[in-house]
């Protein structure tokens, strides 16, 4: 944070401006409706992280249109602290359900040996990850937005730029996984009813797609916490608008349009485990001599 020339620590560099928070908040609080609708009717549970992003990235966008109704330096700490915070931690959110997809798209295809890491790890690796990032952001967030000196300014940055870096390198991991993935089994070409009948191949691309619009904005938030509080990141509101609220507004749109539920919802991972050469529902039948009585073992997979 910067002063005035009276010693006031300054919340923003620059006024807030009102008509590009309210622009953002209609655009995340439509979204947030679909995403919410498309989560009860098709009871995609696995994607209540994504929309509990969407809600934090609209409340996030309100606070700064409270700010923006202030005067210059007045602003309050509290729609400073409620925009700052779940601007910043949203992305978080839509990630661990992003994570989720890929393991639920490996089990739908069978793809289990094709993957690095076995689906029932892959997602708790990679939440695992998610989750030591938003708490690092978190707090660096909340000793940002209450900091009173510039030593306390500066290692909010710093908390806040290493939990950033943790979610880009789990990210960078997620990507190459995805990718050694989908190179190994479209190699494979095994021709799996669940594989040819569901395009699956399709939401990988949107998996891609996704966690590049979220990698660009976290190496946006590095370099702009990188730079400090003088930085020219910080002190320039087109930004945050460009590199954050554009591509996340992307990211729920491209799930809105292209929503998961298509491929992987209770219908067709309950076909994929009926399936006689499923993995997931695999029965083995052992007979023994002389009309002794048939045993069955069951492989059970994770709940999806």
């Amino acid at each position: 944070m910067s002063t005035t020339p009276e010693g006031k620590y300054l919340l923003y560099h620059y006024h807030p401006s009102l008509a590009a928070a309210v622009i953002f908040i209609v655009l995340f609080a439509i979204s947030s409706v679909g995403h919410i609708y498309q989560l009860f009717t098709r009871k995609t549970w696995y994607f209540i992280p994504f929309v509990i992003g969407g809600l934090f990235e609209t409340i996030g966008y309100v606070g700064r249109a409270l700010n923006s109704q202030q005067d210059y330096a007045e602003w309050t700490l509290g729609p400073y602290v409620m925009q700052s915070l779940l601007i910043l931690l949203a992305p978080a959110l839509f990630a661990a359900s992003i994570y989720m997809i890929l393991s639920r798209i490996i089990l739908l295809t069978d793809g289990e040996k094709h993957s690095p890491i076995r689906a029932k790890w892959l997602t708790k690796v990679f939440v695992a990850g998610d989750v030591l990032s938003f708490l690092m952001q978190s707090s660096g967030g909340g000793m940002l937005a209450t900091a009173k000196t510039e030593a306390s300014t500066k290692t909010g940055n710093n908390i806040i730029t290493g939990g950033l870096a943790v979610q880009v390198i789990f990210f960078g991991f997620f990507i190459f996984t995805a990718s050694i993935f989908h190179y190994r089994i479209t190699r494979a070409d095994r021709g799996r009813h669940t594989a040819v009948s569901v395009p699956w191949q399709q939401y990988l691309v949107i998996l891609y797609i996704a966690s590049t619009l979220i990698m660009i904005r976290s190496i946006f938030r590095i370099i702009e916490y990188g730079q400090g509080n003088s930085g020219y990141l910080l002190s320039t509101e087109t930004f945050i608008y460009v590199f954050d609220a554009t591509l996340m507004f992307l990211v729920m749109v491209l799930f809105n349009l292209r929503h998961p539920s298509a491929i992987i919802n209770s219908d067709s991972m309950a076909e994929h485990y009926a399936a006689p050469d499923s993995y997931s529902s695999d029965v083995a039948m052992e007979t023994v001599p002389s009309g002794r009585k048939k045993h069955s073992r069951t492989r059970t997979r994770e709940s999806v």
